[in-house]
């Protein structure tokens, strides 16, 4: 990279004085003997010396259980192998429910239909009841309890109370499809399953009834559906198979003090599922351990979140940055919930939201803030956004222009932070860092306790270039294992297949000389024409420019026996791609990038095809491109649009 960036943001002395983060760096001080010139070296420390780190971190933020003991870390030099906290016991519910009283704890907002508002003292009452219901329907420790839910009250009600048994809880939103749904809880068997009547999205609401007779009754572990009243008061139930109402199912059900079971460390705690679509989702499970003490380090040190701040992140249950925005109850934080389309009615509801709940932490994605780009939109002159301290940022990498954006156009002083991880970890690898400079496209830190590297293609470690982004030593969130996996082998293949040892995360990545991280894409979707290997996101960052353009996607096509960079285009209504349009997008390309960027193709298309998470999906395009079957169509939130892409007769010639 030639120069260093623009520096967009600066902690203010008092924002540093006052962070979490300063506190625990001279806790670590105290603990280790050592003086930290600043992050870096902690970071340092912090993988070096991985057992003192978690132990502080166990103490830090509080976590209630049965104490970690002597030995926090089993086989150190294991990756996989190694365990953290051996004989330490908690529940995870229990320390999302540490706080009571008449506060707030959830608000939800259903689009431009529902608001509602729970205290702490009110969702205690709610876990209390449907704890007990699931007692008598024998859900035990280990049992599996799923959900096609959207992200409401009742799915972090049903999530608590199924995690203070011990159950494992697994959750899909409501726009999946009957195959969706039953290549995800077909594999793990659930007993009890929760679903929605329907949702509201984009002013129409979708039903979400009419394929429950086929779901449940093609999952024969299922012994009770229990249908929660959404967009209606009394939804039928004809047709669904030991189905009841939520009401219906609580009665009886007292409140009283929620009883947690204290299990073991690496007890599990939630089945997420990869959302790629060349075969059937894997199945990975999280251990309660592992992610609560990750939440708690991102939440409390990264993000700087306090008791009593509101926090907020667009999502639905599909994704894992539900998991993650649910796990902020332990650090006493207000969850502010939010079910329908973010650009509905104008685009402008979720700064509604922050405005009139007092977000402190506003979480998005990439794709939103550059659909607020496109769509005109300044919330910086239209609302007041006061209270929010925070943006993050997740699902794909966030361009420099983006950040740009989000300073010039949303807030002027706030910590914009970018970040990554994904599923297979449940947290983050790369994240932000509330007492340092925010520099123009850089994610700006590694993790703490998380021994993030670049790796070239023979193992060796890169600084200023591209490469694989791997993590060289064990930490907690670590999946325990992939269901019906029981040798390991298609875990190993995940992720340790490729550096032998090390976890491999499929990210094309470059560390900087400030300690940042820049991605670049995914690195299975990485493009090698002539032999130059090139991140989508460095064509994408180029074509988000051009005025014409609401979004693109690009892909490596097999073309004598080389490959040739394709580029298909989404263009405002009412345009067509013309010779001159083309021209101006191989221009900016060119003239930003370099020549090998610039695709041998540009074609219009209407659609992109996503995942339910947000995410487009290069490689699917790129299969129906080669005339090879995508598997997991159902992973996609509009697998029609794959058609768009099929035996195009542009990319014969």
């Amino acid at each position: 990279m030639s120069g260093d960036p623009a520096v967009l943001w600066k902690p203010s002395p008092e924002r540093i004085a006052a962070a979490n983060l300063t506190r625990f760096l001279k806790s670590a001080e105290a603990v280790s003997g050592a003086r930290f010139a600043g992050y870096e070296e902690l970071w340092n420390w912090s993988v070096d010396y991985p057992a003192e780190f978690w132990r502080m971190v166990w103490s830090f933020c509080g976590v209630i259980g049965d104490g970690p003991g002597e030995v926090v870390l089993e086989r150190p030099g294991q990756m996989p192998g190694a365990r953290f906290f051996p004989h330490a016991r908690l529940n995870f519910a229990e320390n999302l429910l540490r706080r009571s009283g008449p506060s707030d704890a959830l608000v939800f907002w259903g689009e431009q239909k529902i608001r509602r508002r729970m205290s702490w003292a009110a969702l205690h009452a709610a876990v209390s009841q449907l704890q007990q219901a699931l007692q008598s329907e024998g859900v035990k420790p280990g049992d599996r309890v799923a959900a096609i839910l959207p992200n409401m009250p009742e799915a972090v009600i049903a999530m608590l109370a199924a995690a203070s048994l011990g159950a494992i809880w697994s959750s899909c939103s409501p726009d999946f499809g009957v195959p969706g749904v039953l290549d995800r809880f077909g594999q793990i068997q659930p007993k009890v399953l929760f679903a929605v009547d329907g949702c509201f999205y984009n002013g129409k609401t979708p039903d979400a009834l009419g394929k429950l007779p086929e779901i449940a009754s093609r999952l024969p572990s299922l012994s009770r559906v229990v249908v929660v009243p959404y967009v209606s008061e009394m939804p039928a139930l004809a047709g669904i198979p030991n189905g009841v109402l939520l009401p219906d199912y609580l009665a009886g059900h007292t409140p009283k003090a929620v009883e947690y079971s204290r299990l073991p460390f690496n007890h599990p705690l939630y089945i997420l599922f990869s959302s790629g679509t060349t075969g059937a989702p894997k199945c990975i499970v999280h251990g309660a351990g592992g992610t609560l003490l990750q939440h708690l380090k991102e939440h409390q040190l990264h993000c700087d979140i306090k008791p009593g701040e509101r926090v907020f992140y667009f999502t639905t249950c599909s994704w894992m940055m539900w998991n993650w925005l649910v796990s902020a109850l332990a650090s006493e934080a207000t969850l502010l919930l939010y079910d329908g389309s973010p650009m509905h009615p104008s685009g402008n509801v979720l700064f509604d939201l922050a405005d009139a709940e007092r977000i402190t932490l506003f979480g998005t994605s990439a794709k939103f803030i550059d659909a607020c780009s496109k769509a005109g939109l300044e919330p910086a002159k239209t609302h007041s956004l006061a209270s929010v301290q925070t943006i993050t940022s997740t699902g794909s990498p966030l361009v420099p222009e983006s950040f740009d954006y989000v300073y010039r156009s949303m807030k002027h002083d706030v910590h914009l932070a970018s970040i990554s991880g994904g599923t297979d970890i449940v947290s983050c690898f790369v994240l932000g860092n509330p007492t340092a400079p925010v520099y123009r496209g850089e994610i700006q830190a590694r993790g703490l306790g998380i021994a993030v590297d670049v790796f070239d293609d023979q193992g060796r470690p890169l600084r200023g270039a591209k490469g694989e982004l791997v993590c060289l030593k064990p930490f907690p969130s670590m999946p325990l294992e992939f269901w019906n996996d029981p040798d390991g082998k298609k875990y190993r293949a995940a992720y340790f297949e490729r550096f032998p040892g090390v976890w491999c995360h499929g990210d094309w990545t470059e560390l900087t000389p400030r300690g940042g991280v820049i991605i670049f894409g995914r690195s299975d979707a990485v493009l090698n024409p002539g032999g130059v290997r090139i991140g989508t996101a460095e064509i994408y960052r180029q074509v988000e420019q051009v005025p014409e353009v609401l979004e693109s996607i690009v892909i490596a096509q097999n073309w004598e026996n080389d490959v040739r960079v394709i580029l298909f285009v989404r263009l405002r209504d009412s345009l067509t791609l013309t010779p001159e349009l083309e021209r101006k997008i191989i221009e900016q390309i060119r003239n930003n990038a370099t020549p090998r960027h610039v695709p041998a193709k540009i074609l219009q298309v209407s659609d992109i095809p996503r995942t339910k998470s947000g995410k487009i999906v290069e490689i699917a395009v790129r299969d129906v491109v080669h005339g090879r079957p995508v598997k997991q169509r159902e992973a996609l939130a509009n697998p029609e649009s794959l058609d768009l892409y099929k035996n195009r007769s542009e990319l014969t010639k």
